[in-house]
């Protein structure tokens, strides 16, 4: 065999020369270097790193299940070390240049989408150092840069007040039917749940807190007491919630009224106020909630108990299973908890839902109300819009709105949904009235609860970002179900609807059985009236919530607060003994809302939670991030 002779070998064959061999060495130590640098700071090289390091110095985190100490550590892990990379906050930053609104979709958002499904592991996103480079250390919100990002004062150019007088003396009358109920709640139940108006005591109410939680009716009240200016029951609500509402109690609660009461109404009061008392105590309540989403799915369970953080399904809930409109009713608030507590936790459990949603088989497109929290299967193929199911739709088309129009998978999960409603529950009835039905296994059940009645408010604000061609097909089937809801009304004795309507039988939006002719100072169908109103400024919508005005005024208040009523039926009124804290969450805002500006929480820059509490769209607390972000070099 014949050997080429190498340049710098000597004919001896001792080799190369010293210097020689330390430029080999040098060279070779280099390049080793590289292969194993890259390994540790390429953006992709999480898999690789296992290799290398042993398991007690990469612990893969999980969405599904985890002690309290992965939850603490989590919540500490700041969103800026998810950042993008340079090129992308570059043309970020570049888009700003051009176009009114800023990018919403979050860091937390981007980096959930790496992650699994559930207990199983996921991957860590990592940090390049070119990124650390280019952007400035931005881990805390400032309200003032929030609020000077809002399009408009949030209150309004007047407070929201009617240019039109007789709107105007209308709006005052809501305002004065809040400090009514106000004021008796606060003379009869200060610091309980509820009002019971015909008693004059208070009513604690299990669906809050058994031995739990207290002053639902505060919190829920707090932004309606700040937008109609009453300055001094205001106040008298802030200082409870700074003295006495307790969030260590050792009980039972809800997780999803808790999200939408609670959490919803201080992060509101927040946004509204800067006021930072809410933000610290939302964020307390945020991280209790936590525990909840410790499943094998990742599917909350319903009830948690805040001072222990065990949790547990409803008793009454099929097989243990968790339900649809309370685990699908969190999205709004979670990734608001995200950027007031700078920790992507928040954002990463809602998206696991919504990965979980996506990953399995819907019957006929549709989604059940009952899923298993272990499983992740359906449980029952029981589907409404009403009770169970509702705001689980509503949380998707508002998720994509709250977003400034940038949450595609929500828009594309609402969307969807929506066509399979329309293909297999929308129906019309012989007198032409469209509702919306029930579905049991592929049988209609032709009966449509007062709570589904929301959704032709949500069919309206999401009509203008379906196809083109559907656009106006949307806008006129929520005007069609909003008339379908008002029937209900003005078929009953009382001019209030009842709890459900039926469509079989020879009956039309009326309720059929003693059992569905109760009111409980519902909101529902004033909530369409009020986004129909905003969406085409027909003044039918208006004169449908004097009358509705008119007929609580004549049959639900009571001498010390507003009362449901048991039959709508009859005009000598039973009265069921309790002012819902809903009432004036909802209720009242929507009416006052309906009878003032526009400009008074402009749909252009917030989104109501489903208990009526005001959310800004998320761009604007990132808008001022990018504008942190240097110039690329």
């Amino acid at each position: 065999m014949v050997f080429r002779k190498l340049p710098g070998v000597s004919a001896s064959g001792m080799g190369l020369r010293l210097s020689q061999k330390f430029v080999f060495l040098l060279f070779l130590s280099g390049l080793v270097t590289l292969c194993f640098g890259a390994l540790f700071f390429l953006p992709d090289s999480v898999r690789l790193k296992r290799i290398f390091l042993s398991k007690t110095e990469v612990q893969p985190s999980t969405v599904g299940s985890g002690s309290e100490n992965d939850v603490k550590e989590h919540l500490k892990r700041p969103v800026k070390e998810q950042e993008h990379s340079r090129a992308m906050v570059s043309a970020k930053a570049d888009r700003l240049k051009s176009v009114n609104r800023k990018p919403a979709v979050t860091q937390a958002v981007e980096a959930t989408e790496e992650r699994l499904v559930g207990g199983k592991a996921q991957e860590e996103l990592t940090v390049s150092r070119s990124e650390s480079a280019s952007v400035r250390s931005v881990d805390t919100f400032t309200y003032n840069k929030f609020k000077s990002c809002l399009i408009k004062n949030p209150l309004g150019s007047d407070s929201g007040k009617a240019a039109d007088p007789k709107t105007n003396e209308r709006r005052e009358k809501v305002k004065e039917m809040m400090k009514f109920s106000w004021d008796n709640y606060k003379r009869y139940a200060w610091g309980k749940n509820e009002l019971r108006p015909l008693t004059k005591n208070g009513h604690i109410g299990n669906m809050f807190g058994k031995c739990g939680l207290r002053g639902a009716s505060i919190i829920d009240s707090l932004d309606t007491l700040y937008i109609m200016g009453l300055m001094d029951e205001y106040n008298d609500a802030k200082e409870w919630v700074q003295t006495s509402l307790d969030l260590n109690s050792n009980g039972e609660a809800s997780l999803f009224e808790v999200n939408i009461r609670y959490v919803g109404g201080l992060l509101s009061a927040y946004y509204l106020t800067g006021e930072e008392l809410f933000k610290n105590k939302v964020l307390e309540l945020g991280e209790k909630l936590l525990p909840a989403f410790n499943t094998p799915t990742g599917i909350p369970r319903g009830v948690i108990n805040l001072g222990s953080g065990t949790s547990w399904s409803w008793g009454w809930a099929s097989a243990g299973s968790s339900i649809l409109a309370e685990f699908g009713t969190l999205h709004l608030e979670f990734v608001h908890l995200t950027e007031l507590s700078n920790s992507p936790i928040y954002t990463e459990k809602v998206m696991n839902i919504r990965k979980l949603l996506n990953k399995i088989e819907k019957p006929h497109g549709l989604y059940p109300n009952f899923l298993s929290p272990v499983s992740g299967n359906w449980v029952q193929h029981h589907v409404s819009i009403g009770g169970l199911g509702d705001s689980f739709y509503e949380y998707l088309i508002k998720s994509y709105l709250m977003s400034d129009k940038k949450d595609e998978d929500a828009k594309k999960m609402y969307y969807g949904a929506l066509e399979a409603i329309e293909a297999n529950l929308v129906q019309k009835s012989p007198g032409g009235l469209t509702y919306m039905a029930e579905w049991r296994g592929g049988i209609l059940d032709h009966k449509m609860g007062h709570l589904a009645c929301f959704s032709g408010g949500m069919i309206g604000i999401g009509a203008d970002d379906g196809a083109p061609e559907k656009r106006q097909h949307y806008l006129d089937l929520a005007a069609e179900i909003t008339h379908t809801c008002h029937e209900s009304y003005t078929r009953s004795a009382t001019k209030l609807g009842p709890e459900a309507f039926r469509f079989d039988g020879g009956a039309e939006a009326t309720a059929t059985r003693l059992s569905d002719r109760y009111y409980i100072l519902r909101p529902e169908v004033i909530e369409s009236y009020m986004y129909m109103w905003r969406l085409t400024h027909d003044p039918k919508y208006r004169e449908w919530g004097w009358e509705a005005v008119e007929a609580l005024e004549q049959h639900c208040k009571v001498e010390s607060g507003f009362s449901g009523i048991r039959d709508v039926y009859t005009t000598m009124v039973s009265h069921d003994n309790m002012q819902q804290s809903f009432f004036l969450s909802e209720t009242l805002k929507y009416l006052y809302l309906l009878f003032s500006d526009d400009d008074l929480l402009s749909l252009e820059d917030w989104v109501f939670n489903t208990e009526a509490h005001p959310l800004p769209i998320i761009q604007h607390l990132l808008s001022f991030l990018l504008s942190s972000v240097r110039k690329p070099v």
